[in-house]
């Protein structure tokens, strides 16, 4: 399973967590949590379940594609977005999107430091 353990840590640093915050969702220490991201040790499923119940893509983490959204379970506000995202340019959607990942990470970052 090569890159498993970079996606995981890819998955908990999205949440802005440490690896003994991460581990601890799965029920495991941080120094588990550090062999299963440097690629050392496998988890196992129960650990693998307990983190999709925290939102964790799981199916990203095994096989590196991300678990399609279901439309239905869209808002009516996601919806318009992806509406309107879908009639731009190639350039402006390439545009929004870096403008939404620099949006994410300082969550994240503010997220990580308010709970510090």
């Amino acid at each position: 399973m090569k890159d498993l353990g970079s996606r995981l840590k890819e998955e908990r640093k999205s949440l802005g967590l440490s690896q003994q915050e991460f581990g601890a969702i799965g029920g495991v220490e941080a120094n588990a949590q550090g062999k299963y991201e440097s690629g050392e040790r496998i988890p196992r499923s129960d650990y693998l379940a307990a983190l999709g119940k925290k939102g964790v893509d799981v199916l990203y983490v095994l096989s590196g594609k991300r678990t399609p959204i279901a439309t239905d379970t869209l808002n009516d506000a996601e919806r318009a977005i992806i509406t309107h995202y879908r009639a731009l340019s190639e350039d402006d959607q390439e545009a929004i999107s870096q403008l939404a990942t620099s949006l994410s990470e300082c969550a994240t970052d503010a997220t990580a430091a308010s709970s510090a």
